[in-house]
């Protein structure tokens, strides 16, 4: 069998990785994905869509079918604690560029279903859960993966592997591929709460900068209306995470957030690490890097998600050729490139720039900060670059300007 006719192994069955299965399945490309749970998993952490990756995903039918739940947020802050300052963005800025003038939020957990519901209904690739990818070598005209499924291993000649298997990725180490980057030092909290914070003067999207306790705050669908409100809150090194998740602690949070008499409904709360980091190549022959295994970031912009997705767009839409034969594999080499560049010089340049702008300690450079984005969010012409870049629609086209 010629490496055209293998089929790419897909490790990882999060957003990534279906879709990688989607794109390719499209195309005709047999596709056999390997996730090592023995479902898909429930996560709480990512849930906002950008305009370009609400429009990536149309064609697949993925965005009609978000729309039905997920709630449309055009307008998001970056205010002070107190109120008094407080810049207001506006999405609708860019309705002349986007199809979808506004950021979309809808759990992580809700888009997986959707993708996997389409891969089954319109193509032939293979999701197989419990299937954990362990090994893998490389040859002249494929790779050979090693899956173990049910305390059994198995062997399965690919002609590409991709690694969309997240930030511990077993394919990204297998490639001898370097994550380079840092760890944040605390912590990052979340909490969730029914209570309508709508009540208080935020919308559906603010981050609250404060020198001792920042806070990022967002609406999500949860079961329907009137939904959910999640909150992050930073946790500080000499804090534990069993000391974070204590009800009292969490207590004592929602309270220096927004002081009530009753104590605040807690639905949910978990505890996390927060990493900077970018894989040094998304490439190593034929074994290809995306989403949470080529890079990582903290979620203050919400970058992370939708990086991965346009990972597999820009990588199947290459990948495709080459399988085909239509291209040299030197096309892949150019996915790396593009994806890498985007990741360092946007998403990771203003994922660390947020969190700064947030916990700035010194209250004067802090309120300085915050009245420049005040004087950019009422200039018409300011905002609109300052959203264009946040929405990520400036890095798709630096993207594309690298050859």
């Amino acid at each position: 069998m010629t490496s055209a006719r293998k089929p790419v192994v897909v490790a990882g069955a999060g957003p990534t990785g279906l879709m990688c299965a989607l794109a390719l399945g499209r195309q005709g490309i047999p596709v056999i994905v390997c996730e090592a749970e023995p479902a898909l998993t429930h996560d709480l952490r990512a849930g906002a869509f950008h305009p370009p990756t609400l429009e990536m995903m149309e064609p697949y039918g993925i965005t009609g079918r978000m729309l039905e739940t997920g709630i449309p947020v055009r307008h998001w802050q970056i205010r002070d604690r107190s109120g008094q300052y407080i810049a207001e963005f506006d999405l609708g800025l860019l309705a002349d560029v986007t199809k979808y003038p506004y950021r979309l939020h809808l759990e992580q957990h809700k888009l997986t279903p959707i993708q996997l519901d389409i891969i089954r209904e319109e193509t032939a690739a293979d999701v197989r859960f419990g299937h954990r990818v362990t090994d893998a070598s490389q040859h002249a005209d494929g790779v050979t993966v090693t899956i173990e499924a049910n305390g059994n291993q198995r062997k399965i000649e690919a002609s590409w592997l991709i690694g969309a298997d997240g930030g511990r990725s077993v394919v990204r180490k297998l490639s001898g591929v370097e994550f380079e980057g840092f760890t944040w030092p605390e912590n990052f909290l979340v909490v969730s709460t029914p209570h309508d914070l709508g009540e208080y003067g935020y919308p559906y999207m603010a981050y609250v900068s404060d020198p001792l306790e920042w806070i990022a705050l967002f609406r999500m669908p949860h079961e329907g209306p009137p939904g959910i409100w999640r909150l992050a809150f930073p946790v500080t090194e000499n804090e534990t995470g069993d000391e974070a998740l204590a009800d009292e602690s969490v207590e004592r949070r929602m309270q220096g957030f927004q002081p009530r008499a009753e104590r605040w409904d807690v639905r949910y709360k978990s505890i996390y690490r927060v990493h900077q980091r970018v894989a040094g190549s998304f490439r190593a022959g034929r074994m290809l890097l995306a989403g949470d295994a080529a890079h990582l970031n903290n979620p203050l912009g919400g970058f992370g998600l939708n990086s991965g997705i346009h990972d597999a767009i820009n990588l199947c839409d290459k990948l495709g050729s080459v399988w085909r034969g239509e291209a040299n594999a030197d096309l892949l080499d150019l996915y790396s490139r593009q994806r890498r560049a985007v990741t360092v010089e946007q998403v990771q340049e203003m994922s660390i720039r947020n969190k700064r702008t947030l916990e700035e300690s010194d209250p004067a450079l802090q309120q300085e900060r915050l009245a420049e984005l005040i004087a950019t969010a009422r200039n018409p012409a300011l905002a609109r670059k300052h959203v264009f870049a946040s929405s990520m629609l400036l890095g798709l086209q630096r993207a594309a300007q690298i050859r």
